[in-house]
């Protein structure tokens, strides 16, 4: 057996645990940079949380202009901004993109530089100044995260910084604050956060050694991120399409929530695979949320997947509310199914043509998501090009079967796309 374990140093979850913000961040300082985007700065939810910090105390500079999967930019010019204020906490409150910005502004505000000095794992120096995370959508599990995901012009892909110096000091989860989440919204964020502990609990397991945490950011899937990958998949599973169809309903938003904290945990440590590296050139080219490409995405790599993956699989579709006593290979092919309806339910789309994948792009998709080496290590399958290529001509075409037959599916669907290259 082998457990590997991190997250921040506090987790507060629950209605109403907004109202500890002030005391938190008093309690690692006096001056504090807060980041968000137009949308959230722009409520009276905002103006109260801010209060909250300026009556505990704390002296609170703003930034409220986060844009959509961080912009590299931005973090440089938040931290230019925060640079005279002297910041010791830095609070992100928002989606995933204010959580990310905050922790990568942390980074520079403490060892100087520029974002991509600390593109990459283990690049990080040392301790960052603490960072506060208050979420106000259920999907990236950013607040517990060791990882900043960031946009940056000069590469097709997303970038990250991933270090356990990132994960924040103190989670505050209040799923109070997601009530206002359009469906959309809650689609995509839900998707995500689906995708987070279902690839976190199929990952690769790697031979137990005692280097392994100290040699990987993520280690792969282990009896501790398990653990937690299975309690998302219950609650999102169980709350998702309430969520999405009755925006007011509080045990849908609290479940929602805490599913996807479950898989910031899960992930944080076992790491993602084959669907977020593919979803990475999917967006660059169709820029469409990030939940809704690793949405469409997830059922054909839980198919690929299947053959190495069967006994986990089967465990999701229990987890998932299916009945037991079927075998493990026809309750694989249940999860496999369920996954696939529960996001239809929400909206999500069910190809990769949905989402406008060019035809052209197929392999060049393949080629840009086999750079993602981290994500392409972690899947539990191996893969190389050809093998990335399959799954997305498979997506693109919404040909789940293709991915059955491992060996003369892979010929067939490649020969069939030799002409578009």
């Amino acid at each position: 057996m082998l457990g590997v374990l991190r997250g921040p140093q506090q987790v507060l979850f629950g209605a109403g645990q907004r109202h500890a913000l002030g005391t938190v961040t008093a309690s690692l300082g006096s001056r504090a940079l807060v980041c968000t985007d137009a949308r959230f700065g722009a409520t009276s939810e905002f103006e109260d949380l801010v209060r909250l910090l300026e009556n505990a105390g704390v002296q609170v500079t703003v930034f409220a202009e986060v844009l959509p999967d961080v912009p590299v930019h931005q973090v440089t010019q938040c931290a230019e901004l925060a640079s005279g204020a002297d910041p010791d906490v830095v609070v992100g409150m928002g989606g995933g993109s204010c959580l990310d910005l905050a922790k990568a502004v942390a980074v520079l505000l403490t060892h100087g530089g520029q974002p991509a000095d600390y593109y990459g794992e283990f690049r990080v120096p040392g301790p960052i100044v603490p960072v506060v995370a208050l979420p106000t959508t259920a999907g990236t599990g950013s607040e517990v995260t060791p990882v900043a995901v960031l946009t940056d012009p000069a590469r097709v892909s997303k970038v990250g910084i991933s270090s356990p110096h990132l994960i924040p000091h103190a989670a505050i989860c209040d799923p109070e604050l997601t009530v206002g989440c359009p469906p959309a919204l809650t689609a995509s964020a839900g998707a995500d956060a689906l995708s987070h502990v279902i690839e976190a609990f199929t990952a690769i397991r790697r031979p137990v050694a005692a280097e392994l945490a100290t040699e990987r950011v993520f280690v792969g899937k282990n009896e501790l991120t398990d653990t937690f990958a299975l309690l998302g998949v219950r609650l999102i599973a169980g709350s998702l399409r309430r969520a999405w169809s009755t925006p007011s309903d509080p045990a849908a938003r609290e479940a929602m929530m805490l599913g996807a904290t479950a898989g910031g945990f899960a992930l944080g440590t076992a790491g993602t695979a084959a669907a977020h590296a593919i979803q990475y050139p999917v967006g660059a080219l169709t820029h469409t949320p990030h939940g809704i490409g690793v949405g469409a995405l997830l059922p054909y790599v839980m198919e690929f997947n299947r053959p190495t993956r069967v006994p986990e699989m089967a465990v999701i579709a229990l987890a998932m509310g299916a009945t037991p006593g079927a075998s493990p290979e026809d309750l694989a092919d249940e999860a496999i199914d369920r996954v696939a309806a529960l996001l239809s339910s929400v909206g999500v789309p069910a190809t990769l043509a949905d989402l406008g994948l060019p035809h052209d792009q197929l392999r060049w998709t393949a080629e840009q998501a086999l750079g993602a080496e981290r994500l392409v290590a972690n899947n539990p399958r191996t893969l190389d090009v050809d093998a990335l290529e399959h799954i997305v001509r498979a997506a693109h075409a919404g040909d789940r079967a293709a991915l059955r037959d491992t060996s003369a599916a892979t010929t067939s669907v490649l020969a069939a796309g030799a002409d578009a290259r």
